[in-house]
């Protein structure tokens, strides 16, 4: 898996594509929809053949889970929310919930059939798995984007940023808390109802990203000082990555909330947590990620799942209600809709790597099919390849232009 995740992974950067597309396709071709095609026999034997072999890849792939979204928390810098200003505010407020009640609208409106048996189960859990998947944006793939265009930096680029912190906040949450509605506590886990369960999982994003945030800093100004840089810090991350995903399990909250929840305290402008991050992404982006990433291509048939009316049904509702959410977001705000405006929901409306994570979590609990799980998959990848041309065509020349040349308001973002 690791070597045909680096083969791939390279042979995507050649073609000046990321390397997790090519890691996604790795999964795919060593999986049942080609590997297992042709050689069925091989492919048994080489993940299938023992019960030890199917242990140790299961445990490397939710390593590689943890790990990726503590890198995805990472990135969500909750040290320019002091100064997000009403547009990313509203634009990623909107352009969350919208798309979520789009998503459970849509599965109630549309034949059943469409969707297959497994919705019936819980139909306002499988809308809101929908619409938390309309709703998504991939923070990774639009600070890349944005680096790419010279925008990061750029007022157009804050508003983007800023406007997926909020976007990112609300989904992961949600998710957490409609997910731990499907799950059946194991032997020590504690048990709870649905309000109880709400009050925990928010309390405990309330008091990682207050307190946790507020003793980050000199966290790791003494772990930096007091063990071996970087192989020191990289063990101790991998502890507490470890232990805060344990203690969200046991909690009945999913282990990757509080490993994303982690990223996100330890994230921020002070220099250790600069170093931190170059760290911690040059080690799981070499060996964990690439290993999950491909497993995900491998989790189902991409041929015999392959729908094309229920693609276009997601597709679509992905690409409308984003849109729309973000232009009314906008206009809200007071900001004039302009081709700036529709660079913005194009970047936003990238679903990324994060986008095949939910999907794959939701296939791994049972919460949809491996029907709607492909569908999302592909849904992902056109969108956020699509992202970066949508930004360049709607900017043209003026990608480097202010959003707003002539209101002072937008100042307040800097």
């Amino acid at each position: 898996m690791l070597g045909c995740a680096l083969v791939m992974g390279q042979t995507m950067r050649r073609f000046r594509q990321p390397s997790v597309l090519g890691e996604l396709i790795g999964g795919i071709l060593l999986g049942p929809t080609i590997l297992g095609w042709l050689f069925p026999d091989f492919f048994e034997w080489l993940f299938q053949s023992s019960l030890e072999v199917g242990i140790l890849r299961d445990a490397s792939i939710k390593m590689g889970m943890l790990f990726f979204l503590f890198i995805a928390g990472l990135e969500i810098n909750f040290s320019n929310t002091n100064h997000v200003g009403r547009y990313a505010f509203f634009i990623g407020l909107f352009g969350t919930i919208l798309p979520i009640a789009f998503g459970v609208g849509l599965v109630y409106l549309l034949p059943s059939a469409l969707w297959g048996p497994i919705a019936q189960k819980n139909l306002i859990i499988f809308g809101l798995f929908i619409g938390i998947n309309l709703a998504n944006t991939a923070n990774p793939v639009i600070i890349r984007i944005l680096q790419d265009l010279g925008l990061l930096k750029k007022e157009i680029g804050l508003i983007t940023l800023n406007a997926t912190v909020i976007d990112d906040s609300i989904t992961w949450t949600l998710f957490a808390i409609m997910l731990s509605f499907t799950h059946r506590p194991q032997a020590g886990e504690i048990s709870l109802g649905a309000d109880q369960t709400i009050f925990l999982i928010l309390s405990f994003f309330i008091l990682m990203l207050t307190f946790g945030r507020r003793f980050a800093p000199q966290a790791l100004r003494f772990i930096r000082k007091s063990v071996s840089w970087p192989s020191g810090f990289i063990a101790f991350t991998t502890l507490a990555i470890l232990l805060v995903a344990s203690v969200a399990e046991f909690l009945g909250i999913h282990a990757f909330l509080g490993a994303f929840l982690l990223g996100a305290v330890v994230a921020g402008k002070h220099p250790e947590a600069e170093q931190a991050h170059t760290v911690i992404s040059q080690f799981v982006m070499a060996f964990f990620a690439p290993i999950y990433f491909v497993s995900i291509g491998m989790k189902a048939n991409f041929i015999i799942n392959f729908d094309f009316t229920l693609l276009t049904v997601i597709l679509l509702s992905a690409i409308v209600s984003k849109f729309l959410s973000v232009l009314l977001g906008a206009k809200i705000a007071g900001m004039k809709i302009n081709r700036r405006v529709f660079a913005i929901a194009s970047g936003l409306n990238a679903r990324g790597a994060t986008g095949i994570i939910l999907a794959g979590i939701g296939l791994s609990n049972g919460l949809i099919d491996e029907r709607i799980f492909v569908s999302l998959f592909i849904t992902a990848i056109i969108t956020s390849v699509a992202a970066g041309p949508l930004m360049t065509y709607f900017l043209g020349e003026k990608k480097s232009i202010s959003l707003t040349e002539n209101d002072p308001s937008i100042s307040t973002i800097q």
